[in-house]
């Protein structure tokens, strides 16, 4: 049964796991879930009278948790994942991504290679993503068109990028990147699953004529947005080149009205953010896409996570492939802690590494929080779920259910998936 032939409530029976608190697990072994029009109506140790008509599917002895949320892809990048991870990431761009990118000018092309991504990302534990597409409108829609018979929730972006590009890349000027993005919008309307999100490549890439025009459409269109910020210590200073007047790399975007506020705005990385702008990041509410697999590849550094919890940040999770290699937020969870861990012992820091609970918050409730009542099983949540047989990892003695997650977790294998449910639908390939 395909993703679309049905939709209705039900029950999942199984050892259910969520987010109570960024710190603390809800944790209910031989339980119910119930879903009742495509939402969480909550986690029961018995089925409710009111929903004791509901057909119920029994996945007892299996793991059931919420789906995981990827604040930030590339998915022209996918293909060449794992190359070129000797390289810094101004190098790596030149090097690798940008001739990539340039190749999805071709519609054959972008079909082969986003239709294998598509089918990864079916397969793998993410059910809400942020991807980044290329400046092509015809194969930015190929992948959104790919995306929404998925069953998955996603925001795409057409990059923008009229300067410092490569010619294959670089759009002929401000007013045709405008343009562009503007017919891009416009045959955007049928999708359910797959909505358009603003996406200047990064600060470097975008001149400021350009910029303002994307901040008019912003408010036309009502747009979120997606971009990179003090990723790597040669780009920030780059961007202080550029925008000699501004405070602080993300100033840069502010200045356009394009850095939160009334813009939901995801910045990713942000691994060299100084006092000004972690106290921008918090004043103007904009979600942080932690990437450490990418950060430990290309040499960028180990972002500041526990200071952006501790300053009221929100924070989620990014798998940035091709950056990163891995599209799993498992594998970003347990690269998180690590890398967290390394933060403090290697790099002279005091603060405390991320526990396995708050991992696993950012890789849901944290990073879903973007796309509203996501990440959770509490009452009134989308009914993301994941069913999860961890039966073949399971070593000769007990294990709590905590203990089973931190396996799932660090284990990071999507063959033990079994089922997928995005918005109360079952997604296929199970």
């Amino acid at each position: 049964m395909g993703y679309g032939d049905w939709v209705h409530d039900f029950v999942l029976k199984g050892d259910i796991c969520y987010s109570a608190t960024r710190n603390s697990l809800h944790i209910s072994e031989h339980s119910f879930l119930v879903c009742e029009e495509g939402k969480s109506a909550g986690v029961f140790p018995q089925v409710p009278a009111a929903y004791g008509h509901l057909p119920q599917i029994d996945y007892t002895g299996k793991l059931i948790i919420p789906g995981l949320v990827d604040l930030h892809l590339h998915a022209p990048q996918f293909a060449f994942r794992s190359l070129g991870m000797d390289l810094e990431l101004l190098d790596w761009l030149e090097i690798h991504a940008f001739p990539e990118e340039a190749k999805y000018r071709d519609t054959v092309y972008g079909l082969r290679a986003y239709t294998a991504l598509v089918e990864d990302l079916k397969r793998g534990p993410n059910t809400r993503i942020c991807l980044f597409a290329t400046v092509h409108v015809p194969t930015t829609l190929l992948l959104m068109d790919l995306l929404e018979k998925s069953g998955l929730v996603c925001l795409v972006g057409k990059v923008n990028m009229d300067r410092n590009s490569p010619n294959a890349l670089r759009e002929a000027d401000a007013e045709t990147s405008a343009a562009l993005t503007r017919e891009w919008l416009d045959r955007c309307g049928a999708y359910k699953n797959c909505r358009p999100i603003l996406t200047p490549r990064f600060i470097p890439s975008c001149t400021d004529t350009l910029m303002h025009y994307l901040s008019d459409l912003q408010k036309q269109y009502g747009l979120p947005l997606q971009s990179h910020l003090s990723e790597n210590q040669r780009e920030i200073a780059w961007v202080r080149e550029l925008c000699p007047e501004s405070s602080c790399y993300g100033d840069a975007y502010t200045r356009f009205g394009l850095f939160g506020g009334d813009v939901p705005t995801i910045m990713a990385h942000c691994v060299w953010p100084d006092a000004t702008e972690i106290a921008l990041l918090r004043s103007r509410g904009v979600y942080v896409a932690h990437c450490p697999q990418s950060n430990t590849n290309l040499s960028s550094g180990m972002a500041p996570i526990r200071r952006f919890l501790d300053a009221g940040i929100s924070v989620g999770l990014g798998s940035d492939v091709a950056g990163g290699v891995h599209t799993s937020i498992f594998r970003a969870m347990a690269d998180a802690i690590q890398v967290s861990k390394l933060r403090r012992f290697a790099g002279g820091h005091h603060e405390a590494p991320l526990t396995l609970e708050e991992a696993f918050y950012l890789g849901t409730g944290g990073g879903g929080a973007f796309f509203g009542k996501v990440g959770s099983f509490a009452p009134g949540y989308e009914f993301d779920a994941l069913v999860i047989d961890d039966a073949n990892t399971a070593p000769p003695f007990a294990l709590t259910l905590r203990d089973r997650l931190e396996r799932t977790v660090y284990l990071s294998d999507d063959r033990n998936i079994i089922a997928k449910y995005v918005r109360g639908v079952a997604i296929s390939n199970f």
